[in-house]
């Protein structure tokens, strides 16, 4: 080995060992007849002195070193002189006398500092990747990657599940994204998928019997990309066989609560157990099925209050069936001018308009509930009306009342996109804090109005909830799915069901979603048969390992704790992926390629 220990393990009981180090050049000082060298691997980095009286030729080759060159150190570990140790380092407290200094390879200057967290374009950061995933920074975001995947299946095993891999290769089937194709050289004509999720397969294993499965699976979808979205992506897969959804629940619960304060134990879990909110009271109060819990931010219904009001477009809109909600922005009008206060509302007005919304009406109270409020809307109210407003909303002196009226679909938006700037504007949302809750409840269908049909708000393949089963021939829209979602700060970090087992009521989901039975027995006959040979109950749940691990790294992108992710338009910059291929390997595919002309648009 070039190395006896590594760079980031050295201590003070090491004191007078002779060591051999390798690494990287983290930063070079020349103080003359001394030279130190910040000895960097991905442990950490120690000091490596090279002394031209004691060492002439370790300090001669240590003169010609760069940052980033590679070189073994043989020396002996010493106690750093008095007033020299550097506290920021774990290290710092010794340095190692080079005996010997060995050049492994030199480097060219890197296009971005590598010991240093600059802000750096992300292309050049893409376009050189192996560099910056030397950076301290990316390398603490994979090992916690490690740590985590480690912990969870140890955790696993420990509970009886098994590690099973299912094929990447497999069928083509409608499951909400666009499939990644693969053709097929031996089958002329036919292809294989890459899979969107294990969800078929994992099922086929209950029915095989194995009651407790888990796969780290690498999953793939075509779809347009975003900070949160990747082509390519990794989920923790897991199915257990005789469960409910309580069951189910509790363990990924337990999991995930033991994961975060084993390898993130900086970031603080806000409660514990985890909140469980009904998807209708997420999307009434938060506007969103992935409400962010770190503030508290809500959307109030006060149309009984304001359907009496003087304001018109208040009244007809009750009338109509249209709710009127305020959001209390606590603190956020205290002490502000009547002019800022306008200019403040007139950007929130905008913000709503780009989410369908027509206005936004405001009120800030100063002291007395009974007194002068701001806000052109408060003459429409009367004193009376104002304190049942202030009693029902929990107002207080200095709040900021924000009014949202107009269909409920546009009012929800409003509330989410107002709940999402605003907690970045007045910094609500502690970064240090996993604010983690469960969404339960969720309607198994929702309905496409252009497709004139119901889609599965989850998959095809979720339960209905028993006592829900009769409204599929009767009322598909009531029905609810036992559908779960785990939620982490604004995000869905899991979603699972319990399955459906039986094979007449999965054959009646078809019909509903529009889907053609000889279709529907074509792509998934395989299923429909399984569920013939004593079909055991079963639900599981898929988390988001990349989002999981951003959020425990405090990480705002994912691409942030993947080691080769792809760009925003799908391309991986190092390696230039997708490439074309030559034309004789199409041939062998039979594959003609009609491509669209190009316009010379950029």
């Amino acid at each position: 080995m070039l190395k006896t220990i590594n760079c980031g393990e050295l201590r003070p009981e090491h004191d007078g060992q002779k060591v051999s180090l390798a690494g990287w050049v983290n930063r070079w000082r020349d103080q003359g007849g001394v030279i130190f060298i910040d000895l960097r691997d991905r442990t950490g980095i120690c000091q490596v002195v090279a002394e031209m009286e004691n060492a002439p030729e370790a300090h001669a080759l240590a003169s010609q070193a760069r940052s980033e060159y590679v070189l073994q150190a043989c020396g002996r570990v010493r106690i750093r002189p008095e007033g020299t140790a550097n506290a920021e380092l774990v290290t710092g407290d010794v340095e190692v006398l080079a005996s010997s200094i060995k050049l492994l390879n030199p480097s060219k200057t890197p296009p971005f500092y590598i010991n240093r967290e600059d802000s750096i374009d992300e292309n050049v950061r893409m376009k050189h990747r192996y560099l910056d995933l030397r950076r301290p920074a990316m390398q603490a975001n994979l090992m916690l990657r490690h740590r985590a995947v480690k912990f969870i299946r140890d955790w696993l095993d420990e509970r009886g599940f098994v590690e099973i891999e299912t094929p990447i290769l497999f069928k083509t089937t409608p499951e909400g994204a666009r499939d990644f194709l693969v053709p097929s050289r031996m089958q002329p004509g036919r292809f294989y998928a890459l899979p969107q999720s294990p969800q078929q397969l994992k099922q086929m294993l209950m029915v095989a019997g194995y009651e407790r499965y888990f796969q780290i699976a690498r999953c793939f979808r075509d779809e347009d990309l975003r900070g949160q979205r990747q082509p390519e992506f990794t989920q923790l897969d897991l199915e257990m066989s005789f469960v409910e959804r309580e069951d189910v629940m509790a363990l990924n619960e337990k999991l995930m609560t033991e994961l975060a304060q084993a390898v993130a134990p900086q970031r603080r879990l806000l409660q514990t157990p985890f909140p469980r909110i009904n998807y209708q009271v997420a999307m009434e109060r938060y506007g969103s099925d992935k409400p962010d819990l770190r503030y508290d931010l809500c959307a109030v219904d006060v149309s009984d209050i304001a359907g009496g009001c003087a304001f018109q477009v208040f009244v007809d809109n009750v009338a109509a069936g249209k709710p009127v909600k305020v959001m209390r922005v606590p603190g956020m009008a205290a002490g502000m001018s009547g002019t800022r206060l306008r200019a403040v509302a007139r950007g929130l007005e905008d913000l709503a308009r780009t989410v369908g919304g027509k206005g936004l009406a405001y009120m800030a109270l100063d002291s007395d509930p009974q007194g002068e409020v701001k806000g052109p809307i408060g003459k429409f109210f009367t004193i009376e009306q104002r304190v049942a407003l202030f009693d029902c909303v929990g107002a207080q002196p200095g709040d900021l009342l924000l009014f949202m009226s107009d269909r409920r679909e546009i009012v929800r938006y409003i509330t989410d996109v107002l709940r999402r700037h605003l907690a970045a504007e007045l910094n609500l949302a502690d970064p240090d804090v996993l604010a983690f809750c469960w969404v339960v409840d969720f309607p198994q269908f929702l309905w496409d109005e252009e497709g004139q049909r119901w889609d599965p708000s989850q998959h095809l393949f979720t339960m209905p909830m028993p006592e829900d089963v009769h409204l599929l021939d009767s009322d598909p829209g009531s029905a609810r799915g036992s559908q779960y979602d785990m939620i982490c700060n604004g995000y869905e970090v899991a979603g699972g069901s319990i399955r459906i087992h039986d094979r007449g009521l999965q054959e009646k989901i078809f019909p509903l979603i529009g889907q053609d039975m000889e279709e529907a027995r074509e792509q998934f006959g395989h299923v429909l048969e399984a569920f013939e040979y004593g079909v055991p109950p079963h639900g599981g749940i898929a988390w988001g390992i990349d989002r999981v691990m951003a959020l425990l790294a405090g990480e705002p992108n994912i691409r942030e704790v993947i080691a080769f992710p792809k760009s925003q338009t799908g391309m991986d910059v190092m390696s230039q992926t997708p490439s074309a291929v030559a034309g004789d390997q199409l041939a062998e595919l039979h594959i003609r390629l009609d491509l669209p002309e190009d316009d010379g648009a950029d």
